[in-house]
């Protein structure tokens, strides 16, 4: 997600009736949250949590020093190389574990958010700036176009990228239009093997899409809604994902709202969410510091069970990686940040030719 503006921040009064509404309003079951005993008194969702279980001390894997930095997307590659974007220098860069060393992959990376690599090793991207999605061999360099139109339009900047065990890519894209007849609003999509492109999800009944995932058993997709301006949403969708690629039986497993919604996300190989949310520090929009700054492991359920806390704004996004898959890797406005787990992250299986 790239830095926004929006309504002038609320006071500290209307953000605390906004919050104690919002709980009155969701289940603790169905948003993960603590219930409301008391109407007057907020209950702290950071307490009691299972932190060390999950999550070891966060550490600093390097810093990115340029004009502008504002770090997104990480993916790791088969041999264990990072790669992420900065955003506002149109840069991917790739950060080397064991050689501790931070390299340029690609200039002019038409503003490339989200990153993915699939099993064959090649480098997906979505490329907001040209509103497309991309494919990179790593060997080659040659990239191609996977789509970059919907109803003769172009995306609205695509920001996030997941892959289904058929071969199937999910991606989102915002901020786009109200208007259907001016351009392509903000929605989610599907990209067949075959270059179909099927829209799966848009404006009104998705707010603004961000980071999207699947579970290890292929059969729930989850989806941030993160949308900065006050009465929409922010908060963690999930899906029933059908075996032609469709998506039914909508629900909200997490609340974040009034704070800071999550952002990009990854999964464990137990169907755990480590969700990138939250700010330190308000900014001109009516989110509230109600959701901490950091890294939110979210179990299936919807219980927030552990809680790291990452060193500045913005946290944005992360990804698994590590010879034995439990080193997670974080992005957060100039640091690429790293975090060993107990359990294993889920990776493509990566092709052995």
């Amino acid at each position: 997600m790239n830095p926004t503006t929006g309504r002038t921040p609320s006071g500290n009064r209307l953000s605390r009736r906004l919050f104690l509404n919002t709980l009155a309003a969701v289940s603790a079951s169905s948003s993960g949250w603590c219930a409301v005993q008391n109407p007057n008194q907020k209950i702290d969702r950071y307490d009691k949590l299972e932190s060390r279980n999950f999550l070891g001390p966060v550490q600093v894997e390097t810093r990115v020093h340029n004009t502008q930095v504002f770090t997104e997307g990480p993916a790791v590659d088969r041999s264990g190389n990072v790669y992420f974007t900065n955003v506002p220098m149109e840069q991917i860069l790739k950060w080397d574990p064991r050689r501790k060393k931070l390299t340029v992959y690609r200039e002019k990376s038409l503003k490339a958010n989200g990153l993915l690599f699939d099993p064959q090793n090649r480098l997906l991207a979505c490329e907001g700036g040209a509103g497309r999605v991309t494919r990179t061999n790593m060997a080659s360099g040659k990239r191609e176009v996977l789509a970059d139109t919907y109803n003769g339009f172009s995306f609205a900047a695509p920001n996030d990228l997941v892959l289904d065990n058929r071969g199937r890519l999910y991606f989102t894209s915002r901020p786009g239009v109200e208007d259907p007849t001016k351009g392509n609003p903000n929605a989610v999509y599907r990209i067949d093997p075959d270059g179909r492109v099927t829209r799966l999800l848009c404006w009104p009944d998705v707010h603004m899409p961000n980071g999207i995932v699947i579970s290890p058993d292929n059969k729930t997709l989850y989806l941030i809604e993160a949308h900065p301006d006050a009465k929409h949403n922010r908060n963690i969708l999930a899906f029933d994902l059908q075996a032609d690629g469709s998506l039914t039986n909508r629900r909200v497993l997490i609340d974040f709202y009034p704070g800071r919604s999550g952002d990009g996300m990854c999964i464990d190989s137990k169907g755990n969410l480590y969700v990138a949310a939250g700010l330190h520090k308000q900014r001109q929009t009516s989110e509230t510091l109600d959701t901490r700054p950091g890294v939110h492991v979210i179990a299936p359920d919807g219980r927030l069970v552990a809680y790291a806390e990452t060193p500045e704004d913005t946290i944005t996004n992360c990804s698994f990686g590590g010879p034995d898959g439990k080193t997670l890797y974080v992005t957060c406005q100039t640091y690429l940040l790293s975090i060993r787990t107990t359990i294993a992250g889920l990776r493509p299986t990566f092709a052995t030719s």
